[in-house]
């Protein structure tokens, strides 16, 4: 559509252009001669338009697949110019035989200078006609290749921000399904049947990871499923040491969010805290949307954040595709709270 469009501005362009030059041709005529043939003028600049038209349409089939070289001006340049032998042999005769025939036909005769003077005047001037009309072209084809770099710039980059995410994606797999087995091998020596258990739920974890497919992003309702097994299986470790609640706006689920974006939140409090105190832990998970912002929040009322601590892989990962996928757009954000716990706070975009 973009390309008949181009071509349509191109043709009405070409014709405006013959038009103002007819009617230059016209007052000039008008100028010199009183006996009030305007149809001749016409005739002269409608006649060179055909034959110039029909030049150009042929220099354009045979130099087309040089469009590329408008990179090397000099010699693209070059190339247009070893056409314009075509243009001083062959645009009298079509232009004249247009203007004798007409002249024939209203019972005139098409009266001209010397033809040796006459292919020298024309040709001068076709000359600087197809020059003009060359920079006038390199100037549109070296637009246009500009907008094609641009536009092959920023598929190349998609695609990168897209293995980067994949990589990411791969990467934090691996490490959830290894924490969540260690847990297992845990239980195996002191429950066998709360392994059982946990192996169970953590078969069914898997398949809804499985079902949000190599998707990037996955609504809040998909992502609460996933962090929900997840704690689960955390919980069966753990139990008796930890307690998680969960309040969650129904506003929000229809909200996209990084897949595996609470997992690495929730394990954040389970490794540095849970893991270290006997104490029981209180979990709070919330979720709101509003003026187009989603707000994640995972807190706990007993950690501390030290922050000497390098960040573990999963919140590191997280704030990559963060940034990856939104810019400044989003955030994650750890605070201490008073007198004990962390609250980790994930800001994202959402027009739901």
């Amino acid at each position: 559509m973009d390309s008949n469009r181009g071509k349509l501005v191109i043709v009405l362009s070409w014709l405006l252009f013959w038009s103002l030059m007819a009617s230059v041709a016209v007052q000039d005529y008008q100028g010199s001669h009183s006996d009030g043939a305007l149809w001749k003028p016409v005739l002269w600049e409608t006649s060179s338009m055909v034959a110039v038209s029909v030049l150009l349409l042929v220099q354009r089939y045979g130099s087309r697949r040089f469009d590329g070289l408008v990179s090397q001006p000099w010699k693209w340049f070059g190339l247009q110019a070893l056409w314009l032998p075509m243009y001083w042999i062959c645009f009298v005769p079509l232009a004249f035989g247009i203007r004798t025939g007409i002249y024939s036909l209203a019972g005139e005769t098409y009266g001209h200078g010397a033809w040796p003077h006459v292919f020298f005047y024309e040709s001068l001037k076709i000359s600087i006609f197809i020059g003009l009309f060359a920079v006038a072209r390199f100037g549109v084809l070296s637009w246009r290749e500009m907008l094609e770099a641009r536009l092959r710039a920023e598929r190349a980059n998609g695609l990168l921000q897209q293995a980067q995410l994949q990589r990411l994606a791969q990467q934090m797999q691996p490490h959830f399904l290894f924490n969540a087995l260690n847990t297992i091998s845990s239980l195996m020596h002191t429950d066998v049947q709360k392994a059982e258990a946990t192996l169970t739920q953590l078969a069914t974890l898997l398949r809804t990871s499985l079902d949000m497919g190599a998707s990037h992003e996955a609504t809040l309702d998909a992502e609460l499923r996933l962090a929900r097994g997840y704690a689960a299986v955390m919980a069966e470790r753990f139990t008796g040491r930890v307690h998680v609640e969960w309040h969650i706006d129904d506003a929000a689920l229809p909200c996209p969010v990084p897949v595996m974006s609470l997992q690495p939140l929730l394990e954040n409090v389970f490794k540095h805290t849970v893991e270290r105190r006997r104490q029981a832990t209180a979990i709070a998970v919330s979720a709101e949307a509003s003026d187009g912002i989603l707000r994640i929040v995972v807190e706990d009322d007993s950690g501390t954040l030290d922050t000497h601590d390098t960040p573990g892989i999963g919140v590191s990962n997280l704030r990559e595709r963060l940034a990856s996928l939104h810019g400044e757009r989003a955030g994650l954000t750890l605070t201490q709270r008073a007198p004990a716990g962390v609250r980790a706070e994930l800001l994202l975009p959402c027009a739901c």
